[in-house]
């Protein structure tokens, strides 16, 4: 154990350990966008447009708010990305009937015919990573992840549970 002056204290191997997993976790992520991001450049997108392409793909469009949700893009990088993509023809904004500050955005027909194009080619691209897990590794990887992701947005430590609060500096 570590303790400072004011501090509470802490395990350090934990520490380092927790540190060397989320490392790990981050170079996955890294890894597989470095490789989708292949597939991505050669129908001459970028990973953060495949990515709305792909969230539109097969709706009838959505509002800001809703891509914000459901996309890997920040809000502050989100209209640039849809402004890229209604220059390239391949979406389109139209503003909201109900509230005139917000927009809703749809694929075009060039849009719809890309999604049908890039979508499986990344897919399959990306599938090739994961050709040789079973289902059991699927599912005992997907039970970690839900279970990090879980913890992460409960904003608790297994120290401490039932605390919301960070731990100051």
């Amino acid at each position: 154990m570590v303790t400072g002056p004011g501090q509470a204290s802490y395990n350090r191997p934990m520490g380092e350990r927790y540190l060397k997993s989320i490392r790990l976790l981050a170079e996955c992520m890294q890894g597989f966008e470095r490789h989708t991001a292949e597939a991505i450049r050669g129908c001459d997108l970028t990973p953060p447009q495949f990515d709305i392409i792909a969230t539109l793909g097969n709706t009838s469009g959505m509002s800001y708010k809703q891509l914000g949700e459901k996309t890997l893009i920040t809000k502050g990088t989100l209209t640039g990305v849809i402004e890229r993509l209604e220059q390239k023809g391949l979406v389109e904004r139209e503003r909201s009937s109900t509230d005139k500050r917000s927009f809703f955005v749809r694929l075009t027909p060039k849009g719809e015919a890309m999604f049908a194009e890039a979508f499986p080619k990344v897919v399959n691209y990306g599938k090739l990573l994961f050709a040789s897990y079973s289902d059991a590794e699927f599912g005992a990887l997907d039970a970690q992840l839900q279970q990090l992701k879980e913890r992460i947005a409960a904003g608790r430590t297994a120290a401490d549970p039932l605390s919301d609060e960070a731990p100051e500096c």
